[in-house]
Parts: C-alpha cells; sequence; structure tokens
C-alpha cells in the first residue's frame, strides 16, 4: 500500500492507499478506526488520518507515530507500506520526514513532491519553483478526478485558490490569510472579542458578538470565495470549482461557487504523482 503523507502549516494528514485500485479488500487484521469511507474506497483510500504538525517531531518520532497508527488497525508499516509519497510546506518537517524515510524504510520507495519531481502537469507561473508542492499536488488531483478548467478552493492555514486549464496546465492562482489566522489576528488586536464556536449563525445580521463573528467568518469567507471564483470564471471561462482543506467541509455549504468538496484532494494528487513517476521508472 502507499503510504501519503500531506504535511500543512497546522495539520497533518496521512492516508492508506491500495496501489492495485481495489478497495474492497481490506488488509489482513485491519480494525476500522481510521477506515476511509465508501466514496474515498472507491478511489484506492483505504485509512486516513487528520494530525497536529509538529515541526520539531524528530525523524525517529515521526518513524514511531507512522507505526503506531497502522498497529491501531492491525497492521505492520514493514509489511504494508510499497512506497511512501510526501507533500509538505513545513521546510523542517519535510528535512525530519526524508531522514526518517532513509533511516527506517531504506527499502521502500520514497517521493518528495518538490521542485524537479515530475507531476505530469505543465506549470505556467513565471516562476514554477515558487508554487508550493501542495498547490501542485491538488490541482493534479483535481484534474485527475474533474478535468478542466476547474478552480480549487484549499481551505487551510491560508486560503488558496489553483486554476487548471481544459489542457491540465497549472495557471496559478491566489492566496490570501485563512479562517484560523483572520480569526487569531481578530482575538489577538481586539481586545473585547473572544474565541467562539465556529457554527451557522440564525440570521446574517448577528444579534450577539459570538453571532456576529460567526457570521463575518463563516458567510464572509463564502462571499469571498464565490467573488472570486466569478472572477477567475470571467478570465478563463466556466470551470469545476472542488474545495478541499481542513475547512472545506465548514465553509463549502455557504458557498454558491462549490461544487464539489474533496476534503482528502491533497492525498489523492500525492497518489497521482506518485504513480506517474513509478510508470515513467
Amino acid at each position: 500500500m502507499l503510504v501519503s503523507i500531506d504535511v500543512g502549516n497546522t495539520e497533518t494528514v496521512i492516508g492508506l492507499y491500495r496501489e492495485d485500485g481495489d478497495a474492497t479488500l481490506r488488509p489482513e487484521g485491519a480494525v476500522g478506526y481510521g477506515l476511509a469511507s465508501s466514496k474515498e474506497a472507491e478511489r484506492g483510500l483505504t485509512h486516513h488520518w487528520r494530525l497536529s504538525t509538529v515541526p520539531t517531531r524528530t525523524p525517529d518520532e515521526h518513524a514511531v507515530l507512522l507505526a503506531q497508527l497502522l498497529d491501531l488497525e492491525g497492521m505492520e508499516l514493514d509489511s504494508t507500506a510499497t512506497g511512501i509519497a510526501i507533500c509538505s510546506s513545513v521546510p523542517s518537517v519535510t528535512t525530519s520526514l526524508r531522514r526518517m524515510a532513509d533511516r527506517w524504510f531504506r527499502d521502500i520507495p520514497c517521493l518528495v513532491v518538490g521542485p524537479g519531481v515530475k507531476t505530469g502537469m505543465a506549470v505556467r507561473y513565471d516562476n514554477p519553483k515558487e508554487v508550493g508542492a501542495d498547490r501542485i499536488t491538488d490541482a493534479v488531483g483535481a484534474f485527475d478526478l474533474y478535468g478542466g478548467p476547474t478552480i480549487v478552493v484549499d481551505l487551510g492555514t491560508a486560503t488558496t485558490i489553483e486554476v487548471i486549464s481544459a489542457e491540465g496546465e497549472y495557471l496559478g492562482g491566489a492566496i490570501s490569510p485563512g479562517v484560523a489566522i483572520s480569526l487569531e489576528a481578530l482575538y489577538s488586536h481586539a481586545a473585547a472579542l473572544r474565541s467562539v464556536e465556529l457554527v451557522k449563525p440564525r440570521t446574517v445580521i448577528g444579534r450577539s458578538t459570538a453571532e456576529s463573528i460567526q457570521s463575518g467568518v463563516l458567510f464572509g469567507s463564502a462571499a469571498m470565495i464565490d467573488g472570486m471564483c466569478a472572477r477567475v470564471v470571467e478570465e478563463i471561462g466556466e470551470a469545476t470549482v472542488v474545495a478541499t482543506g481542513g475547512l472545506s467541509t465548514l465553509i463549502a455549504p455557504f458557498s454558491s461557487a462549490i461544487d464539489h468538496v474533496e476534503p482528502w484532494l491533497t492525498l489523492h494528487g500525492l497518489r497521482c504523482i506518485y504513480e506517474y513517476n513509478e510508470q515513467g521508472a
């Protein structure tokens, strides 16, 4: 099975893929705590976990964590993993995961998405090396699932928008502060405001401070997404809009532009890139 690891600034997502694509079969002894849904299983994703990103975690600690996650499912990493694919937005974690693979899993092929790695997607950025690995990986995954033109909205630490042409080219996009960053700044600089649970308020017009914040964050973020997608469509024509990231399921219901929600899109893109490189090897 392929171990896909997507390291974001706030969270790290780990997934297991059956490389033969037959998700009707489970590894012997699998318990089921991290089992994927039927929709995800049809694409080969059998398990997934969402963890906190810890930049100071050592290579040995990463190895222990992976082994423990699989142990919960009744599997052993050495006998289960046939490949490792990594996409990381945190340089220190990228280095640590490379060292983990070199030390503990040297007999297992490991691919780290970055400059020089073939993705199968042409990048039309002025300087392709500036594009984050996660942005390209999202784009590859979205094009594989929905073709193009496609717009990917990744709602993570930052809110990023990626644009893919009908021919499968990465055209560029936009980056703005994410929901969590915006809230942190709000609480830090407005002494009278407190942290609130992000749930749908009764109305757009908040009747309390908590509801006002909820309205601004949920409806405001959705309106920003709708507005940005409309501007992109003006430039490239009609496109499929795919949302991903840790906050995608929270914000997407309030957006009229989002067509599909794919929380594990980056994992799917990692699998596509890994298989593309394996086939070209």
